[in-house]
């Protein structure tokens, strides 16, 4: 997934037209940005941007109405094209990279069809006699905006990534209504190091790794599909540090560490030589990691620890297989629902779920039902009248997880109908979200069995036993009755994000309360011990599936806790099992109870940093 110094990169490099400068006329400016790929990279600069798209704003006549749909007709026609055809281009990609990238595209060209921003354009330039450009702005804007209106849940940075989308798809339709050409890296030399203002998902699909040392940009985060995909194809990059593209002159040397975030632009002899030694630690870390990947997840005391994976999209899978994950631990089936104006039906469902269970060859899946509410937004159900088309004031509030299904229970049982058909591949879990009280979980166990039954008598290919169902410790009520909800559950999972979030009463997106969100809070900790030894004390499976299961310096107190299963991001996974084979578990315990002797945050984080003594 890393890519390391190009071998014997040229050091005078220049891009043709443009004069090249002594290399030490210059001196080495260094600027911090986000990383989101992993590695080192060291090449010379390669500018590259992207050409403005000119647009103005106007009205039409009545009369030019069905010709300026007939151009947004053909615009749209003409970016399915494109999509296409970047799609096919895949094939010079690793596989892997392959089956991670192909979702995104396909997701585009979903958008492309009877979406909401193509059927409210096409209204647009009906109904308020716009042009095509004008009705594409203005229809973009609004789904943004309404989807960045939305309070954060669990994953606030889902909103910025929808509204990405919906813009990036408008950024195609206006650059081939308006005829602007396209980013080109038909000039990009082998071992260069891409520097843009910004990069688009599409562009960065475009790239070629085997050619590519890395990529640093002014603008851009850690959770946007061009993040996503610049991960995918395993080239070293930094986004969003700032100045960089003013700072850079195409043929300079640059050092991109797409671990630290730092950009290092016309590097001194001292920092050159310091940036290959990092290229050759990082490849030895990389090999060393790879190594761990079929070694048991056992401690020092041969106590064993399940490490599992979360999965998004299906994409993701053959990174789950790399990380050596044993098993998916929160398979978050929204994917399923989104971008479509119509709800999958069980079979659409029963093939997906088959797909991921098959691909993981016996190891335990777990799949949580489905999850609305917050930022997801879900069009299907919408359309169907499920929900509301306009949020509560509050949705993490109101209407979400278990409740929405509760009271849709055709929506739910057609769900859980799929999931007890693909169970019959590979051993499956089923997940409920956001529950709080003990009725929830009776009414929901009640549907599964009615389910079940209506499976058999249909003479449907089931498992044996029915698969467990198990549900999320992710709100302050839930922890405080986990011991009556282990009397109705088969399983915990306790999802560290949203209980944080509620027992804080802080929403992470929120800049200006940001700070205040701490996992390691006394409060958000004594709810986790309290829901772990609830279930451990019904001889309940409990496993954490928040951000902590990631974080190697918590896994010293999470295992003192008793918790004996993790399930994270999959990239997350080797480092975590590289914690846990170093950790004797008694010195776990003793080191947890020191720290929930604690009530002051800043002497637990003190601890934290310290470790087991």
């Amino acid at each position: 997934m890393n890519r390391t110094e190009p071998a014997q990169a040229p050091q005078g490099h220049a891009t043709p037209g443009r004069a090249s400068t002594p290399r030490a006329a210059r001196p080495e400016r260094r600027l911090i940005g986000i990383p989101v790929s992993a590695g080192v990279a060291i090449g010379p600069i390669f500018g590259s941007a992207e050409p403005p798209t000119q647009v103005t704003r106007t009205k039409i006549h009545a009369a030019d109405a069905q010709a300026e749909i007939s151009k947004f007709e053909a615009a749209i026609l003409q970016s399915r094209k494109q999509l296409q055809k970047l799609r096919a281009r895949l094939g010079i990609l690793p596989e892997d990279s392959q089956a991670e990238i192909a979702p995104l595209l396909d997701a585009y060209l979903a958008m492309i069809g009877p979406s909401r921003l193509v059927r409210g354009s096409r209204r647009r330039i009906a109904e308020t006699l716009v042009s095509a450009e004008t009705a594409v702005i203005d229809e973009c804007e609004a789904i943004a905006e309404a989807i960045m209106a939305m309070p954060a849940d669990g994953d606030p940075s889902g909103r910025k990534r929808r509204a990405e989308e919906v813009r990036e798809i408008s950024r195609r339709l206006l650059r081939n209504l308006t005829r602007t050409p396209f980013r080109s890296f038909a000039g990009l030399p082998a071992g260069a190091v891409l520097v843009a203002e910004s990069l688009r998902p599409a562009d960065a699909a475009l790239l070629n790794p085997g050619q590519l040392a890395g990529v640093a940009t002014d603008e851009g985060g850690s959770d946007g599909h061009t993040a996503i995909m610049l991960r995918a194809i395993g080239v070293p990059a930094v986004l969003g540090a700032a100045g960089l593209a003013q700072a850079a002159k195409p043929g300079d040397i640059v050092v991109v560490d797409g671990s630290t975030g730092e950009v290092v632009v016309n590097p001194s002899t001292a920092t050159l030589a310091a940036a290959r030694r990092a290229v050759t630690a990082f490849a030895r870390e990389v090999q060393r990691l790879g190594r761990l990947r079929r070694l048991p997840s056992v401690s020092q005391d041969g106590v064993r620890v399940e490490l599992q994976a979360n999965l998004e999209i299906p994409a993701e899978l053959p990174l789950i297989a790399q990380s050596g994950a044993a098993g998916i631990g929160l398979l978050r089936s929204e994917f399923l629902f989104m971008n479509r104006e119509t709800l999958p039906d069980e079979d659409a469902q029963f093939e997906t779920y088959r797909g991921v269970v098959e691909a993981m060859e016996g190891d335990p899946v777990t799949i949580r039902v489905l999850d609305w509410g917050g930022e997801k937004d879900i069009e299907a159900l919408q359309g169907e009248g499920l929900v509301p088309e306009v949020a509560d004031q509050n949705p993490a509030l109101g209407l979400r997880g278990i409740r929405l299904l509760l009271r849709e229970t055709e929506l739910f049982e057609t769900q859980l109908a799929a999931i007890l058909r693909a169970a019959a591949f590979g051993p499956v879990r089923v997940l409920l979200p956001m529950v709080t009280t003990v009725g929830e979980v009776r009414a929901a166990r009640d549907l599964y069995d009615r389910v079940l039954r209506r499976l058999r008598r249909r003479g449907e290919w089931l498992p044996e036993r029915a698969p467990p169902m198990g549900i999320m410790i992710e709100t302050p009520g839930a922890a405080l009755s986990a011991d009556a909800l282990a009397a109705e559950a088969d399983f915990f999972a306790i999802g560290t994000n949203d209980l944080s979030m509620y027992t804080l009463a802080v929403d992470r997106g929120e800049s200006d309360v940001a700070h205040l969100y701490d996992p390691l809070h006394p409060a958000v900790l004594r709810l986790v011990q309290f829901a772990a030894q609830a279930a451990i004390g019904s001889g309940l499976p409990v496993s954490i599936c928040g951000e902590m299961a990631a974080n190697p310096k918590l896994t010293p107190l999470l295992v003192g806790l008793g918790i004996r299963s993790f399930s994270m991001n999959a990239a997350g996974v080797p480092r975590v099992k590289q914690a846990i084979r170093a950790l004797d578990v008694g010195g776990c315990e003793a080191f947890a109870a020191a720290v929930m002797h604690e009530s002051d945050p800043a002497r637990i984080q003190a601890l934290m940093e310290a470790g087991p003594g």
